[in-house]
Order: structure tokens, then C-alpha cells, then sequence
């Protein structure tokens, strides 16, 4: 049996550079990267290859055509499910996350839908900022963040 993991998930990704930056992390912490369609771009993209280097093709890489297919094929727990928003109400540093968790992160333009996250204000989740003049911060940035943090107990070992 294989020990648990995190699964990083992102819901119609828009930016090669973002979701090949993020697929990079996913191989250097062992962890299964989650793409559902449709993309703002393909997956044979120069720029998602550059973004994840050399590492792309070590990508544990699953893709579902909808949200809806992804959740009637995985059947994630409701509360391994973590989503993350710019306006979450909650801070990414309050959960206990499980190892096996779903951090789920939106399309760069629009985040999360709201179909999505209807019923799950309390698995909402933001990442702190200080300035009133950022109104968000790049989707790469917040998933490596969260994902570290996420990990924290097991990187500290």
C-alpha cells in the first residue's frame, strides 16, 4: 500500500507557465498534479515544458474533462477537499491538512466557480496579504506556498 499524499488540483488552468511551474513542485515533493478541462492551453505547449523544465515528463499527471467527472471518478471526502480564493474565509495556516488531502486552486482570471465552492465556505481558503494594492498573487506562487505548508509536518520529519 502506498503512503498517503497530497493531490494538488487545478480547475481550468489558463497559463502554461503556471501549471508547468506547478507540475515542477508536484515532482520535486512526489505528489500527483490534477488538471480538469478544459485549458487555456495544451498540454504540448513549449511553455508548460519550459515552466516544468526536464521534470515534466516525471509529472504523476491525471486529467478529468469536467469537475464533475473528476468528483464521480475520485470520490474525494468532503473534508480532504481544501479550496483556496483570494477571498477565503479562512487563512491557509488554520488547518491540520491531511496527508492524502485535494488542494484545489481556480483559473488565474476567474478562480474558483462558484458551482464549486457552493456548500463549502468552511473548506475556503485564503493566503494572507498585507497590502491593499495586491489584489491577488500569482497562481504558482499561492499552490507552492499552500503546498509547503500543507507538508509542513512531514518536511520537518
Amino acid at each position: 500500500m502506498s503512503k498517503p499524499r497530497l493531490k494538488i488540483v487545478l480547475v481550468t488552468p489558463e497559463i502554461p507557465y503556471n501549471t508547468g511551474a506547478i507540475g515542477r513542485t508536484c515532482v520535486a515533493l512526489e505528489l500527483e498534479l490534477i488538471l480538469i478541462k478544459p485549458y487555456g492551453f495544451s498540454l504540448d505547449e513549449k511553455a508548460v515544458k519550459r515552466a516544468g523544465t526536464d521534470y515534466w515528463k516525471h509529472v504523476t499527471l491525471s486529467e478529468y474533462d469536467d469537475w464533475e467527472t473528476f468528483i464521480a471518478e475520485r470520490k474525494p471526502p468532503r473534508d480532504s477537499m481544501y479550496f483556496f480564493e483570494e477571498d477565503g474565509e479562512h487563512s491557509l495556516y488554520e488547518p491540520d491538512y491531511q496527508q492524502d488531502a485535494y488542494l484545489v486552486f481556480g483559473c488565474e482570471s476567474a478562480g474558483l466557480p462558484r458551482s464549486i465552492l457552493d456548500g463549502n465556505d468552511d473548506r475556503v481558503f485564503h493566503l494572507p496579504m498585507l497590502s491593499p494594492l495586491v489584489r491577488s498573487l500569482n497562481l504558482a506562487n499561492v499552490a507552492t506556498a499552500v503546498i509547503y505548508q500543507a507538508m509542513r509536518p512531514q518536511l520537518m520529519g
